[in-house]
């Protein structure tokens, strides 16, 4: 009796059932909310997975606990061994809670504006190389500034300078001491950072696709041949990118010494030289090559499988 009790209270009721099924219905038939998903998802899990390369490239670009240039060459092995040592194994998770409200939204808006700009401007058609370029820009634009006050308290935490206790807190810190200008400190570093990532990403990853013959796009191999492009794709726009993402970190960081732009630049190229804005290289381009490469191969079945409202 107990038993038939307890499976009966666990039967969802009618009214549950009925919004799980419009909300589910409501995805497929508007298909920028099944792009969000699917990014929220695949945002989801390569953040959980790669967080540890971006603190590790974070600390390199700042160069905090106990790493120093005079102790030799500071590559991403010592930084790893350096946060093994002085924070155990959780630190280098540090920064994971910023990160998954920044890139499980963040995402999630990034595919749903692309999917809608293409769709509104390449109905008809597939994209060429630079229209490509100009719907990754533009996508990527969108989602940076909506979540960039949360990008400067994920920064912040990956450092290890600073003590905040939550996201929210750290907020609330930042608007009360700062003033709420400071959340979106490197803005211009950060649009110059991810503009072109993206629009690099989504021309080299569109073309690479098209260039695939036909017994593979249209195999089982398929996922695999995608994440392949989405590889090169990512190694390729990291690379282009690496210099705006070391600028945009040290005026995060150090709000209170950079105040531009070009403050950063001569202090990095005086201190470090062109080397300089090549720190996190490595391990940069490992998390966001795996991270996009991740979620474009989840993005595109994804999208492509959904109908249209029209049908």
């Amino acid at each position: 009796m107990m038993l038939m009790s307890i499976e009966k209270e666990k039967k969802p009721s009618c009214s549950e059932e009925l919004i799980i099924s419009n909300i589910m219905e409501f995805s497929l038939a508007h298909p920028a909310v099944k792009a969000f998903m699917c990014g929220s998802l695949s945002g989801t899990c390569s953040t959980l997975l790669f967080q540890p390369l971006d603190l590790v490239k974070t600390r390199l670009q700042t160069l905090q606990n106990g790493v120093q240039l005079g102790s030799g060459r500071v590559g991403m092995v010592t930084v790893f061994v350096s946060v093994l040592r002085t924070e155990k194994l959780l630190g280098l998770w540090r920064g994971v809670s910023p990160s998954f409200v920044r890139c499980i939204p963040g995402v999630g808006i990034y595919f749903s504006t692309y999917f809608t700009l293409k769709q509104r401007f390449f109905a008809d058609g597939a994209p060429g190389p630079l229209q490509a370029a100009l719907l990754g820009t533009g996508a990527r634009c969108v989602a940076g500034v909506c979540m960039l006050p949360v990008t400067v308290i994920k920064t912040r935490f990956e450092s290890g300078r600073y003590k905040y206790s939550s996201v929210f807190g750290a907020l609330q810190c930042v608007c009360r001491t700062e003033g709420p200008k400071a959340l979106f400190s490197g803005l211009t570093a950060t649009l110059l950072r991810d503009a072109p990532f993206s629009g690099i990403y989504v021309m080299i990853y569109s073309q690479a696709k098209y260039t695939l013959p036909q017994e593979i796009s249209q195999s089982s191999y398929a996922p695999l041949a995608n994440f392949s492009c989405g590889v090169l794709a990512g190694i390729l726009a990291s690379i282009v990118t690496q210099p705006a993402d070391v600028v945009k970190t040290h005026i995060q960081v150090s709000p209170d010494v950079f105040s531009r732009t070009s403050d950063v630049v001569q202090f990095i190229y005086k201190e470090h030289g062109l080397v300089g804005f090549f720190r996190g290289a490595v391990p940069r381009s490992l998390r966001r090559t795996m991270m996009a490469a991740m979620a474009w191969t989840v993005y595109d079945p994804s999208v492509t499988a959904a109908p249209s409202r029209a049908e």
